[in-house]
């Protein structure tokens, strides 16, 4: 892993182009200097509606703050 990150934009046009324009995952990864990993990682999060996904967003937000309340609550109570 190289540790780079990439925009948002920059992220959504890759996706676009497998998934708008029909390019295989594979062309784009290598045109674009990036694993195919990456490029199915981003369709699977940039290929739903942006109203789908900042909903799944503040889904993921809130499971993220539960698992840390129950952590805290659990670290408390033990003897």
């Amino acid at each position: 892993m190289s540790g780079k990150r990439y925009t948002e934009e920059f992220k959504i046009a890759a996706v676009k182009q497998v998934a708008d324009r029909g390019h295989p995952a594979s062309e784009v990864a290598e045109r674009l200097g990036i694993s195919v990993h990456s490029i199915y990682a981003w369709t699977k999060r940039y290929g739903v509606p942006e109203v789908e996904r900042k909903a799944n967003d503040v889904q993921s937000d809130e499971i993220r703050r539960l698992k840390a309340q129950v952590k805290l609550l659990r670290a408390l109570t033990r003897p």
